[in-house]
């Protein structure tokens, strides 16, 4: 059975458990009686995940991003395949001590969907957000059968991490077939675009000064070594140079076994080159770039690297912008 790995030990970090029917009120009654505590949400964030293995980690996951983001938090765990059908539902309240005298709580409910096909998932969702809010969506791993248009019209952003596809092509044709379509008006954030965020701009401060910019025209190759599973974080950082080069130059990658998500970053052509390298373990990056007999060096953040870090940071820019859109055709012609 597929909840097989699932024991009482651990449900028992979940919270209370409560019959769905009955989560409203244990809900309402969790702040009763308790005027320290202040119930604070600004948005309904979901994490969606179809492997039971994953679902502690999420728990956890979830403690740490409420500690930034005030919200109603829905950890669902779906297991199409288990038999018989059964759902169950946990409750609790994740605090935080805010100006050393109120606490400040946001709330989880967490389900287990055994037998949990789209309909059924859909209900749970809507049927337990708070208000009016924002729906933001973590979807776990492949987007399933169960991410149909009655739930992703819903989805104001939808979260994801491409690097995490089986078949990242075939993920991609459906992602954007949900785009594309008349309700698919949702706003994606991919953890494998996420990652290279400082190494972008890192990369932009090799070529900020004018002897360089008059020679962006000479760039011929892009270099990324990556960690080995990281191939569409890299694939998505070489289409935003392109992009940004409105230019076509040739990718050429390689993979490690350890160390970050992306490890280095090289441009070269005729004369000119810039690098960002990234050690193992360092909080920044080395940036060196060299035209003509100009050089230049420079030491940059680096990139965070835990999922909790890596989804903090895109509630953070919750109204950003974003080229991730614009990335996709490109992206998608380099998966075979």
């Amino acid at each position: 059975m597929p909840s097989s790995n699932l024991n009482d030990t651990d449900l028992d970090r979940l919270g209370l458990e409560t019959p769905i029917a009955r989560i409203d009120r244990a809900l309402k009654q969790l702040w009763e009686g308790d005027e320290a505590k202040t119930r604070a949400s600004l948005i309904n964030l979901a994490i969606y995940t179809e492997d039971s293995c994953q679902l502690m980690a999420d728990n956890d996951l979830l403690d740490d991003v409420a500690a930034e983001h005030a919200c109603r938090a829905l950890l669902i765990l779906a297991l199409p395949e288990a038999q018989p059908p059964r759902a169950r539902a946990w409750i609790q309240a994740l605090c935080r001590p805010y100006q050393g005298k109120q606490v400040v709580c946001s709330e989880q409910i967490s389900f287990v969907l055994e037998g949990g096909d789209a309909t059924q998932v859909q209900n749970i969702v809507f049927a337990h957000l708070d208000s009016d809010l924002p729906l933001v969506v973590w979807w776990q791993g492949d987007l399933s059968k169960n991410f149909e248009e009655r739930l992703y019209s819903r989805i104001d952003t939808l979260i994801i991490d491409s690097s995490r596809w089986k078949d990242p092509a075939r993920q991609f044709d459906a992602l954007l077939a949900a785009m594309n379509s008349e309700t698919g008006d949702f706003d994606v954030r991919d953890l494998a675009w996420t990652r290279s965020h400082f190494m972008r701009t890192a990369l932009a401060a090799c070529f900020q000064d004018a002897a360089t910019c008059h020679n962006l025209d000479k760039l011929r190759t892009i270099r990324i070594t990556h960690l080995k599973g990281q191939r569409t974080s890299a694939l998505l950082l070489a289409a935003w140079i392109n992009q940004r080069l409105k230019a076509n130059l040739s990718v050429e990658l390689s993979e490690k076994d350890s160390g970050p998500a992306l490890q280095d970053l090289v441009l070269e052509g005729p004369g000119v080159r810039g690098e960002v390298r990234r050690d193992c373990d360092s909080c920044f990056v080395r940036v060196n770039a060299t035209c003509g007999e100009h050089t230049r060096e420079d030491l940059l953040p680096a990139d965070v690297d835990s999922e909790a870090e890596l989804v903090s940071e895109q509630l953070s820019r919750f109204h950003g912008s974003t080229l991730y859109s614009s990335m996709l055709p490109f992206v998608r012609s380099m998966l075979k």
